[in-house]
């Protein structure tokens, strides 16, 4: 079927002119009859017969018509859906964060984004540092947040650092080195409540350890969320080694409070991480530049 021609019929019955369609085309009136004429001939239907100095439709160039308006329309939604994807208005962006980032961080990121672009559609997985990124090498996501020092995969993910935190250790208010200077090696001595395997600040805690030939931490309580292992440790129970974005606001208000380990100082550092040299979606690129604004 000869689209090109059916457009022109399109035209000419939703204006009732050949005349007038012809000025919306810029197309000649000889041109568009002849087309159409053509295009008659090849489905075999008379769509336009005369009516005084003008045209009419026939019967079945009124149902054509309807029809014409429907394909047409739909054609119109496609360029608006494929222009919204361009702009990044509509898509879908699959994000896997850290719990740092999830928590503290993402919420009020997502909040502004989805008041500038609320059709785009997001899912967002809550996960450890490993699962994260293996979820981003696997392109079950399209970009990670990241809290700690990413230091895998060097070759195939790009990390862009958006800031840098302090990493502390925290206690109940009645323990023994609450506002303390302690040893790293009297530290060791203490139960700790992490999160499970996988954390990476559980991680930059062991290392913390090996660099300086420190006993292994006495990982007592283990959970998988950040508010549950900092709760058992204002509610009494041993130690955390935790981002002060995390702590900052229980230690202000006095519900824990910091140790100080001589000559221990740490940073963490939050990050958007993508695969290299791979393109993103609009919406997600329209993502990153939000957060690297509200960072």
């Amino acid at each position: 079927m000869n689209l090109h021609a059916l457009r022109l019929f399109h035209v000419v019955a939703s204006t009732g002119s050949v005349t007038r369609a012809s000025e919306l085309l810029n197309i000649s009136q000889p041109a568009i009859t002849a087309q159409i004429k053509k295009f008659e001939k090849e489905i075999s239907l008379t769509l336009l017969m005369p009516l005084g100095r003008g045209i009419a439709l026939t019967d079945a160039g009124e149902k054509l018509a309807v029809l014409a308006r429907r394909l047409f329309a739909v054609e119109q939604q496609i360029e608006q859906f494929s222009q919204d994807y361009r702009d990044g208005a509509h898509g879908h962006i699959r994000l896997a964060a850290t719990y740092l980032p999830a928590h503290f961080l993402i919420p009020a990121w997502i909040a502004k984004f989805k008041q500038q672009y609320e059709h785009v559609e997001m899912t967002i997985n809550t996960t450890n540092s490993n699962d994260a990124l293996q979820q981003l090498l696997n392109i079950e996501v399209d970009l990670a947040i990241y809290g700690g020092l990413p230091e895998q995969y060097p070759d195939t993910i790009q990390t862009e650092e958006l800031f840098r935190d302090e990493l502390w250790f925290v206690v109940a208010p009645d323990h023994r080195y609450a506002n303390q200077q302690v040893s790293l090696l009297e530290m060791m001595h203490e139960p700790f409540v992490m999160r499970e395997k996988g954390s990476s600040t559980r991680e930059r805690l062991f290392s913390l350890c090996r660099t300086y030939n420190a006993p292994t931490p006495q990982v007592t309580l283990n959970f998988t969320g950040l508010h549950e292992a900092i709760t058992a440790v204002i509610a009494g129970y041993g130690a955390n080694f935790v981002s002060s974005l995390v702590v900052r606001e229980y230690v202000e208000r006095g519900e824990l409070c910091r140790v100080y380990v001589e000559d221990i100082q740490l940073l963490n550092s939050i990050a958007i991480c993508t695969r290299k040299n791979e393109p993103l979606s609009t919406a997600t690129l329209n993502l990153i530049q939000l957060i690297r604004n509200h960072s």
